[in-house]
């Protein structure tokens, strides 16, 4: 939409053009009326409330469907959400039931698990082929069963296939495809697609079951992509990830914040068409977006036209698309034709090639870090390279940037080796004259920005928001003191309300300020405040772990505490007693000692200290595990992972992060890795829950109670 602001764009006469429809809603003043007045809510009785709230909603779902169905805007973007804001502040004020409303959109409360349901007719999968050979075959199959075929072509949209169902015109459920019998149901979630409308339009059936496909507009998901990353966020591989991520959400208004919308192509039950190309031609009747790239041909040889076409302008789609589907139209043939168990027959999808590791660079991002480094990243058209497809690539640092010569808009050269992080290796088609710079200042805090060589870092310090976010996120994580529920979503939510300015005030929340925040109450307070307090006593390797000290990850963290067994002893030790810790040389211990030296960082951990007491390490060893391999997967609960692999270390153990062949035991906590239990049962490793972790250390006579 437009940027429009004042009063006068609720009406749909802003321009030479003429913008009306047949049934657009004549009688309401905030469609028609340029001098329409909000009277305060405050001075409303609960009559005018209700009467404005019906024309509200009446004239929010006319725009919406102008906007998204007829891709013809009659407001702009500030006036939308000038009717938008209004109507949730009447139904809020005047404790009006929001069932079926627009406003509903914007979330709800989140869910723990998705319920299974069934399909009202089943979702199938559609058969497919690169080869136009096989299309070709395809229709001469179509032939031989019925005579005088037509087709409908469409764009095979890359997305995630939904089954949605209206009862009385009102929506009613969604499921995502699942099995093609049953899905998760999703209503909740799907409730809050702008582009999916909460009441079906004009006649509309009494029941109707459609399909449709949910997906990210390419132009939004780099947006939204260039915002996670300058958050410090890892963005997301490609929009297909980032729609069936974001539709499996368990909170809704998680959901609400990110651009996703929907073509509608199949009815599932309702009413009968005679051909595809009517139903193509009545959903957006009632509301419902579909493609306007849907053509109807009169031969095989057709559609493959009109595949080559669709993927010359393949880049130039604000979609994803991956081939064409090549339907029959009359549906009385496609009844004749039937379908197989598994696809129809009547339908048939045409791919298009593999990308090649050439793409396009959309846009630049800079990424700050929890030490402060500044990291550019480039965002890709999505490409697939070695058989992953990426949308993100890195560009090292300064000198390599100017030595490449890349900038947005260029054409590059994509390169992934094993499980590299893919990054730009050459510019093949570039669209400037000059090359991407750094910012001299932090895009977050504005601090200066310092050179280290080929490196840049942001200056700010903790007074910077994404490295003190990061720090508390790193703080929290698994691998420090997996403070349960404090994940990127909860500190960002902490840090917008003003309830954390330092580390350490993690340990003053109050119970009432975040039982407070938007999606929270009583219960999910306890539960976080429990969890920050479970935290106050943590073994040693696992506090110098959440601390970020430079180069000092969970095995060399279990080494120091091993060595020094006390944390004031190990952030007193010199640099040469560090550098007799295995493992650790004079660059990494000079890098350890400038971090305890830095006034900065003694004020954070003074603060923690006041809050949180290190426990001391268990110095015990042993070699009653001697030559055993262990993996870890999910939480244990008498002891943590930290602990867990640093008893089996100091008993002669091996401790690695992933299974192999040379794997001896895969123990799995709570919340287990999937893919780490998949490799176990490929690679016939035993697999033991924490109390066989346990039995087993017994057997080999080493004792150990709650805490390692």
């Amino acid at each position: 939409m437009t940027d429009q602001a004042d009063i006068s764009s609720f009406t749909d006469d802003g321009g030479d053009e003429d913008t009306s429809v047949d049934d657009a809603p004549t009688d309401n003043p905030y469609v028609r009326d340029p001098d329409t007045g909000l009277t305060p809510v405050a001075d409303l009785d609960e009559t005018t409330a209700r009467a404005q709230v019906a024309d509200l909603r009446e004239a929010i779902r006319y725009h919406d469907h102008r906007y998204y169905v007829q891709s013809d805007p009659a407001i702009g973007d500030r006036a939308y959400d000038q009717l938008f804001d209004r109507l949730r502040e009447l139904e809020a004020a005047f404790d009006i039931d929001t069932t079926g409303s627009p406003t509903e959109r914007v979330g709800g409360e989140p869910v723990e698990t998705f319920d299974t349901v069934d399909h009202v007719a089943p979702m199938l999968s559609i058969d497919s082929s690169g080869e136009a050979a096989d299309v070709r075959e395809f229709a001469d199959r179509v032939q031989r069963e019925v005579d005088d075929v037509q087709f409908v072509c469409e764009p095979k949209f890359d997305g995630v296939s939904i089954e949605v169902v209206y009862e009385d015109g009102v929506y009613e459920r969604a499921v995502t495809r699942g099995d093609g019998e049953e899905g998760d149901d999703v209503t909740r979630n799907v409730r809050t697609v702008a582009s999916i409308p909460g009441e079906l339009r004009g006649d509309h059936p009494e029941f109707l079951a459609v399909r449709g496909e949910l997906f990210m507009p390419r132009e939004a998901f780099n947006a939204y992509n260039r915002e996670r990353v300058e958050r410090g966020d890892d963005p997301f591989a490609n929009p297909r990830n980032a729609t069936a991520g974001t539709i499996r959400q368990q909170d809704p208004s998680v959901v609400a914040e990110r651009p996703l919308d929907c073509f509608f192509f199949e009815v599932l039950d309702g009413p009968d068409f005679d051909t595809a190309w009517e139903r193509h031609r009545t959903l957006p009747d009632w509301g419902l977006q579909v493609n306007t790239e849907v053509e109807r041909v009169t031969d095989i040889e057709g559609a493959i036209d009109y595949r080559d076409a669709m993927l010359e302008r393949r880049d130039d789609l604000d979609y994803e698309v991956d081939g064409v589907v090549v339907k029959v139209d009359d549906r009385d043939a496609c009844e004749t034709l039937g379908s197989t168990t598994r696809a129809p027959r009547w339908a048939y999808a045409y791919k298009f090639p593999a990308r090649s590791e050439e793409t396009t660079v959309r846009d630049i991002a800079v990424q700050v870090g929890r030490t402060g480094r500044l990291t550019p990243v480039a965002l890709l058209d999505p490409v697939e390279v070695g058989g992953v497809m990426v949308s993100r690539a890195s560009l090292h640092n300064p000198e390599q940037i100017a030595e490449l010569g890349v900038a947005v808009g260029d054409r590059v050269s994509v390169q992934r080796a094993g499980d590299v992080i893919p990054y730009v290796d050459e510019v093949i088609e570039a669209d400037t004259d000059g090359h991407f710079a750094l910012p001299d200042h932090c895009p977050v805090c504005d601090s200066a920005v310092e050179r280290d060589g080929p490196l840049a870092f942001c200056t700010g310090g903790v007074a910077c928001d994404a490295q003190l976010r990061r720090a508390v996120e790193h703080y929290a994580s698994r691998d420090a003191l997996d403070i349960e529920g404090l994940g990127e979503k909860a500190v960002g939510q902490l840090f917008d309300a003003g309830l954390l300015d330092a580390l350490p005030d993690l340990y003053e929340l109050g119970r009432g300020a975040v039982a407070d925040l938007d999606g929270w109450g009583e219960t999910s307070a306890d539960n976080l405040l429990s969890a920050v307090d479970s935290s106050r006593e943590p073994p040693l390797a696992d506090f110098l772990v959440a601390l970020g000290v430079p180069e000092v990850g969970p095995t060399v963290a279990r080494d120091l505490a091993r060595e020094f067994g006390t944390f004031e002893t190990v952030r007193t030790a010199s640099r040469e007693e560090l550098e007799t810790v295995d493992g650790i040389g004079e660059i990494v211990a000079g890098e350890i000692r400038e971090f305890f030296d830095s006034e900065q960082n003694e004020a954070v951990i003074a603060g923690l200290l006041a809050h949180v007491s290190p426990q001391p390490a268990d110095t015990e060893t042993g070699d009653a595990l001697a030559g055993e391999t262990f993996v870890f997967t999910g939480s244990l609960s008498k002891m943590t992972r930290s602990e867990a692999q640093d008893l089996v270390e100091r008993h002669g153990g091996n401790a690695t992060s992933s299974v192999s062949s040379n794997t001896d035991y895969l123990v799995a906590g709570e919340n287990p890795g999937q893919s780490k239990q998949d490799d176990a049962e490929a690679e016939d490793v035993p697999v033991r829950d924490e109390e066989g972790f346990r039995a087993l250390l017994a057997e080999r006579g080493i004792e150990v109670g709650d805490r390692a």
